[in-house]
């Protein structure tokens, strides 16, 4: 079938991305499911640092690449053998999907799918190959989803359903920011009532981490950017404090558990460094390959300080997506706050500098 997407050209493009256009919005010829697999007409797709980090050199992904990872849509088609999940059911697109036969998936969460990684190093699907072209040459898939599009052909366990009454701009969030963010907590951290937690970051992982912590109602939740429009909204949303690294320095700041969420070192350096003697330093953010961080690990011998790393938050998505709507119903988790700008599929490149600017948390991507 026919369908509409954005692909990724070129690798490292000089920025601005509107002027340089590494994104091309084309026609594209997608295949039928194949056993175990779904057809997806997509309803809403959020921009994430995952999808810039490809387009900025910092992910080396095979090109061209259809993008987007963090989606949400409605079920068009099931492949030969079925499924359990009906046609016409909203699903939640996760960006690494599970085997379940593998030492990883055996981890609880702990340490990512090894298949699934294999197959989203080379653009592909879980079950092997490519289901995208365009003039009869084959197109890469990002991490298994391909969300940037009109439709997509995903396998089944890189979907989890959630029910109509989930919106689709909050059920795409679910599958990236609020699973990362928010399994930074849950599942690596997991503060007790009297923990202070901080976010280093306030990017839209950094924000869904901040709004589990407030509703958790434990102790302190402290909020760090360098952007003050981000820190007054970490107020709105429940921050009792709000501080640039530099005060967090200049303060001497703590916290029994700090998550960092930017993705580079000197947020990096700045989260162990707050951390309080006995604490936790999560790590979630993706810096580039080459990046090096100078810490003092006598610091964490001496004080009995823990630093943990946590990919897409220790998830498992069929566990965790479920936990996040009950608490987005009973109005403990406002995810539509993470929204900041409703955008068109022709926008991707200006989205893109948006993003690498620091302006925007999650900018979705609204498919008629």
């Amino acid at each position: 079938m026919k369908i509409r997407g954005a692909v990724l050209e070129q690798i490292a493009a000089p920025a601005p991305f509107a002027e340089s256009a590494p994104i091309i919005v084309c026609e594209l010829e997608l295949d039928q499911p194949g056993p175990g697999e779904l057809l997806v007409r997509i309803e809403a797709a959020g921009l994430c640092h995952s999808d810039l980090s490809v387009v900025d050199g910092n992910r080396v992904r095979p090109v061209p690449m259809l993008l987007g990872h963090e989606a949400a849509g409605r079920v068009e088609a099931v492949g030969a053998g079925g499924a359990d999940i009906e046609v016409g059911q909203r699903v939640v697109m996760t960006f690494l999907p599970r085997c379940g036969a593998c030492a990883g998936c055996a981890s609880e969460g702990r340490t990512p799918c090894g298949p699934g990684s294999v197959a989203n190093n080379a653009g592909e699907l879980l079950n092997g190959g490519r289901r995208l072209h365009r003039d009869g040459a084959a197109v890469h898939h990002h991490l298994g989803v391909s969300a940037f599009a009109t439709y997509a052909v995903v396998d089944r366990r890189s979907v989890v359903p959630v029910d109509d009454d989930v919106p689709p701009e909050v059920a795409a969030v679910l599958g990236c920011a609020v699973l990362t963010g928010g399994g930074a907590l849950l599942n690596s951290a997991r503060p007790g009532p009297a923990d202070r937690v901080m976010v280093v970051g306030l990017g839209g992982v950094g924000m869904a981490a901040l709004l589990v912590a407030v509703s958790l109602g434990g102790a302190e939740v402290i909020a760090v950017d360098t952007v003050p429009e981000k820190l007054a909204l970490a107020k709105e949303l429940g921050a009792t404090a709000a501080y640039t690294p530099a005060e967090v320095v200049e303060h001497s700041v703590q916290a029994e558990v700090v998550v960092e969420a930017a993705g580079n070192i000197r947020a990096f350096e700045t989260a162990v460094g707050a951390t309080a003697p006995g604490g936790t330093t999560v790590t979630v953010g993706l810096p580039a390959p080459d990046a090096k961080a100078s810490i003092s690990p006598l610091a964490l011998v001496a004080q009995g300080r823990s630093i943990v790393g946590s990919y897409l938050g220790s998830a498992v998505p069929a566990r965790d997506i479920p936990q996040y709507v009950r608490m987005w119903r009973e109005g403990r988790l406002p995810v539509e706050r993470l929204v900041s700008a409703h955008i068109g599929l022709d926008e991707i490149n200006h989205a893109m500098d948006e993003l690498a600017a620091g302006h925007a948390l999650r900018q979705v991507i609204v498919f008629e």
